[in-house]
């Protein structure tokens, strides 16, 4: 599966997951909105969960964006696409580690793809990262029951269970 990322550039160049993932050729990067290719578009915002049924909507292509959390508003994810907000999740980053739903590029587009049937291409997506393994360990288990479910309803209910047990 292809992974696109619009990328902003807003956030800091030294910490940029997706900068890095176009160095290892991860992901490719696109500077301008309209290159980026239809497909699945990961995006907090989005009313439905990223569920196994959106594998055929993503036409093997899976986006992200790429921009600071300040300006991570909806009118960000303006691309083209079929849009889904990735569920309960924890970050592993230095940066936010330990914080629900505050994902690198990286870490989104990897439970992306771990969501969508493939763990082995999230595996190898972020081997570039030293905190990458520790991502997939902390959430194995929630990433392993997404990956099970039928649709975005029932992704919602598992999530429910972790958010319960909060």
């Amino acid at each position: 599966m292809e992974r696109h990322v619009y990328y902003e550039g807003d956030d800091d160049p030294e910490k940029c997951t997706a900068r890095r993932l176009e160095k290892f050729d991860r992901a490719i990067l696109h500077r301008r909105m309209k290159a980026v290719p239809y497909g699945v578009v990961l995006n907090p915002h989005a009313e439905r969960a990223l569920s196994p049924a959106d594998r055929d909507a993503a036409l093997d292509t899976l986006v992200a964006l790429d921009c600071s959390w300040e300006s991570a508003e909806a009118a960000a994810f303006s691309m083209p696409g079929e849009h889904r907000a990735l569920p309960f999740l924890v970050a592993a980053n230095p940066v936010n580690f330990g914080r629900p739903f505050t994902l690198t590029t990286a870490e989104a587009l990897a439970a992306g793809l771990w969501i969508l049937g493939e763990p082995d291409a999230a595996e190898r997506l972020l081997e570039p990262f030293r905190w990458g393994e520790t991502f997939l360990e902390l959430n194995e288990e929630p990433l392993r029951r997404y990956a099970a479910c039928e649709d975005s309803t029932d992704v919602v209910a598992v999530q429910d269970d972790y958010l319960a047990d909060e």
